[in-house]
């Protein structure tokens, strides 16, 4: 299909950031090069935000490939399972809660425009995401439509800036499971093992109480401190990432 033909509407020719909340296993969906600087959280995180920031042409061609990405996904794992229906493409926006009222509009009428007019569906929820002054903003529908309308909640974002100061939401990381070896506590993350240094030896000694420890045989060539662990993604190709580490024989 040919995604470069979604063009920015006469006069949105600015500069603009927008954040995306994807699910880990989605991040490597964002490829090839569209002209916008792509940033993606790090850490050990279900979620990342993806940040992407550039002239709205370079915007919308990054939310196009994005989009198209994510069909190619759901039809190849349609071919592999029996599911009676192609589900639509899902986009998720992080947006400032200050800027939510004017998406939705008075009575409701904004977000029944941008529906009827794009083809896509857009909820604003309800609720703030954890700890943070910004709600999500979800938009499904075929990828055309998901542009489109993205397209059209730019729009209203240029027009309403938020107001006040905006505490964002930051994906909490997921909990890595605890053992122990030769004294030492390690985190293991994948096929990796990290030393922990947040539990101290008295911490140590009381988990290990109810914890069998592990033998020093199973982490053969892991010494403390000497492990590192590092996330590099380039700006404009993000489905590849680097871990360093031991692995665990």
């Amino acid at each position: 299909m040919d995604q470069t033909k979604v063009q920015p509407e006469g006069g949105l020719n600015v500069t603009l950031t927008l954040r995306l909340l994807m699910h880990g296993k989605e991040v490597g969906s964002i490829i090839g090069k569209s002209g916008a600087r792509i940033n993606i959280s790090e850490g050990n995180c279900p979620e990342r935000i993806v940040t992407i920031t550039g002239p709205t042409d370079t915007i919308f061609k990054a939310f196009s490939m994005i989009a198209y990405k994510f069909e190619e996904d759901i039809l190849s794992s349609m071919s592999q399972s029996s599911a009676p229906s192609k589900p639509p493409v899902t986009l998720r926006l992080v947006v400032p809660a200050s800027q939510c009222g004017s998406l939705i509009g008075k009575g409701g009428s904004r977000i029944k425009d941008m529906r009827e007019s794009s083809g896509a569906q857009v909820q604003v929820a309800g609720d703030m995401l954890p700890n943070s002054t910004e709600r999500a903003v979800t938009v499904s529908g075929a990828p055309e439509a998901c542009v489109q309308c993205v397209r059209q909640v730019c729009v209203v974002m240029l027009e309403s800036p938020p107001k006040g100061a905006t505490i964002p939401y930051r994906p909490k990381p997921a909990s890595a499971p605890v053992i122990f070896s030769g004294g030492q506590a390690y985190t293991i993350q994948g096929q990796y093992a990290f030393p922990h240094p947040e539990i101290s030896k008295l911490q140590q000694l009381a988990l290990q109480t109810s914890f069998s420890p592990v033998g020093q045989s199973s982490f053969s060539g892991l010494e403390s401190g000497t492990s590192t662990h590092e996330l590099s993604i380039p700006n404009d190709v993000s489905d590849t990432c680097e871990s360093l580490g031991t692995p665990v024989h």
